[in-house]
């Protein structure tokens, strides 16, 4: 199949685009960046220069595509985010242009809105209200966008919701999916591309928002991932890919 992957220079849009290719299929991975500099080659690879934002830039993508898998993200910022809603409005655009059907997003289940099974009070009423509402206020509200402008387009689509994202060596093959909230914490960034592979060529959740959930080989420190994903200047941070 071909596969469009957008934020393909991310931590999570290249294993995507690593994890495609393994399996045998044609990947065109959308970054802002240069050709030239990006981290993988390979037969099947082609690498194009868009920012989602560009309408034009992401139509131009999409011819022949069979699928497309979203991973785009944004920095955390106290200013207005729109990057989220601006680009997968025109991606869904695009996709309907050149009848492109199957998409697969990636949201986070920080947005949901239902409590999550197991959940601590001081999960529930401290960690996650910081998160959502004052650290990744302007993330979130647009991430919601995203979500709504994804659940009217008319495609079949797929939103993937991952925990706090941590690197392993591999997908686990240990994780849990499902479309109702699941206890734990955490989610393999490697189990996170893994699912989104698989959710874009054989969907087994069309029109539904997912959640993932890794069971096994959890983060090392699992409070230097959370100030890692959540804490500016304390490690990674998403990217504007």
């Amino acid at each position: 199949m071909d596969l469009v992957v957008f934020g393909a220079n991310g931590p999570t849009g290249r294993l995507v685009v690593e994890q495609a290719l393994t399996v045998g299929h044609h990947v065109t991975a959308v970054t802002r960046r240069q050709p030239d500099q990006y981290p993988l080659t390979a037969p099947r690879l082609d690498v194009v220069v868009a920012d989602v934002t560009d309408r034009n830039g992401v139509e131009r993508t999409l011819a022949g595509a069979g699928a497309v898998i979203s991973t785009f993200g944004a920095p955390y910022s106290r200013t207005e985010i729109t990057v989220y809603s601006r680009g997968i409005e025109n991606i869904t655009r695009a996709m309907a242009a050149h009848s492109v059907e199957r998409l697969v997003c990636v949201s986070s289940t920080t947005v949901a809105t239902e409590e999550q099974p197991g959940e601590s009070v001081f999960w529930r009423r401290g960690v996650i209200p910081l998160l959502r509402n004052t650290v990744g206020r302007t993330l979130y509200d647009d991430m919601q966008r995203m979500e709504e402008i994804v659940k009217r387009s008319g495609l079949n689509w797929t939103v993937v919701r991952p925990a706090g994202l941590f690197n392993a060596v591999g997908p686990t093959e240990d994780y849990e999916v499902a479309t109702r909230r699941l206890p734990g914490k955490y989610t393999s960034r490697a189990d996170l591309a893994d699912l989104l592979v698989r959710e874009a060529i054989a969907p087994q959740h069309p029109r539904s928002i997912i959640e993932v959930i890794t069971r096994s080989g959890g983060p090392p420190r699992r409070w230097g991932t959370f100030l890692k994903e959540v804490m500016p200047g304390r490690g990674e941070q998403p990217v504007r890919e």
